[in-house]
């Protein structure tokens, strides 16, 4: 068995706004890491025979993307600036990541995915001597979709319903 190198599990953020056709940028430049933290609520209960009962009823998905280093013309700052400028909120905010399974087989450009709905919170701005910073957390909301994602043409394909 080989270990699976972590360039190999791609996240592609929709940086359109409102009902505007998709467009994907793959996060990753200037990261040294990207987590999505499941944030599980698990409640545990002893009953009298002292047993103990675990119970997981649902997640609350984000993840922290920082440094996020400002790039002129790049569709992903675009985005953000927009939030920062227009202090966004509600479904201004709202956009879709897809994780992309590229160790996968691939099938003329596309792998294995799920998009799931998520929210953008920009978190700070400004930075220090290395350049124009806007950190932000994706808080995901569950909504998700099975499909495919074409990596040259940046579209994804649904498959089903859910997950």
């Amino acid at each position: 068995m080989a270990k699976i190198e972590r360039k190999y599990l791609a996240h592609f953020i929709n940086t359109a706004t409102g009902s505007t056709t998709a467009s994907y940028v793959r996060l990753g430049k200037d990261l040294e890491e990207y987590n999505a933290e499941l944030s599980a609520q698990v409640d545990k209960t002893k009953n009298i025979l002292g047993e103990t009962s675990v119970l997981i009823s649902s997640y609350e998905k984000s993840g922290s993307v920082e440094p996020y280093y400002a790039e002129k013309d790049d569709a992903l700052f675009t985005r953000l600036q927009g939030i920062i400028d227009n202090s966004s909120v509600l479904d201004d905010c709202k956009t879709d990541i897809v994780e992309v399974k590229l160790w996968e087989t691939e099938t003329e450009g596309a792998y294995p995915a799920v998009k799931e709905t998520a929210v953008i919170e920009v978190t700070s701005y400004g930075g220090d001597s290395t350049g124009y910073q806007i950190p932000f957390n994706i808080h995901y909301t569950g909504e998700k979709e099975t499909g495919t994602f074409n990596i040259n043409t940046k579209t994804f394909t649904p498959t089903s319903s859910g997950v």
